[in-house]
């Protein structure tokens, strides 16, 4: 039977034998920062449905309520005063090894940025909270601003160019993915030696179908998370435990 110890020997021999990797991250990377992910026991949804409600792009669009709502829970939103933490970092100092291909992060909080990740680097699949876009005429602005506004008594800004419904620049429930993003994706994992998946539970697709088109290009597989996930019975490592303390064991960082 192996032990935590040589699986993550075997995952390190896996690392260093690769010369192109790619890697997933999803919101369990980021609970080690303060930002709790959404379908663990102290999951966001788990412990305020009304936040899944916040999340359909339906209700927001139709209720100006849930728009009020949604603008009051930016104001205290975790990833805009969240700071990385060693799992981020060791994927920053990572990137200098030249071996990673790309990041591709199911994650809206910035923070693989903020830790040293270029950002050419890091496809934010799920959009950023640190933007504001308008659904009617695209134009883009900074959450922060917006957020001065809903503090001054504008409790749901439209846009000062259309008046158009403004949202973060996320995807939401019912909302089309970045189809240019997508493919970005999986063409870096068609073509690397190995996916690093970390943080995830591997739920979400199509994201979540790279592991399978790793699989398909013979690359090997290394999981990381705290809780099973839905591919730990294919990858080549599967290392439980804290993701701060297993990712920068993993990559010497």
């Amino acid at each position: 039977m192996f032990t935590e110890a040589s699986k993550l020997s075997h995952a390190q021999v896996m690392i260093g034998e690769a010369s192109s990797v790619v890697v997933l991250t999803g919101a369990g990377i980021s609970t080690g920062s303060g930002i709790p992910d959404f379908r663990g026991p102290k999951g966001l949804w788990t412990e305020n449905p009304l936040a899944e409600k916040m999340s359909d792009i339906r209700f927001y669009m139709s209720d100006p309520e849930v728009r009020r709502l949604s603008w009051q829970s930016r104001l205290h939103h975790p990833a805009l005063s969240a700071n990385p933490n060693d799992a981020h970092y060791s994927l920053a100092s990572f990137e200098s090894s030249g071996k990673l291909l790309a990041l591709i992060t199911q994650n809206i909080d910035g923070l693989h940025q903020s830790a040293g990740n270029k950002p050419d680097t890091v496809i934010e699949i799920h959009g950023t909270i640190h933007k504001v876009v308008c659904m009617s005429c695209n134009k883009k602005t900074s959450m922060r601003s917006e957020l001065k506004r809903v503090k001054s008594g504008d409790l749901d800004p439209t846009c000062l160019s259309c008046g158009g419904i403004l949202k973060s620049d996320t995807i939401s429930f019912g909302q089309p993915l970045d189809e240019k993003k997508i493919k970005a994706a999986f063409d870096f994992v068609n073509n690397c030696d190995l996916l690093l998946c970390v943080g995830s539970t591997l739920q979400v697709y199509p994201i979540a179908g790279v592991v399978d088109a790793a699989k398909a290009a013979c690359a090997g597989v290394v999981i990381v998370n705290h809780q099973e996930t839905h591919y730990d019975n294919i990858a080549d490592v599967v290392l439980r435990g804290s993701i701060t303390d297993v990712l920068p064991a993993l990559l010497g960082g």
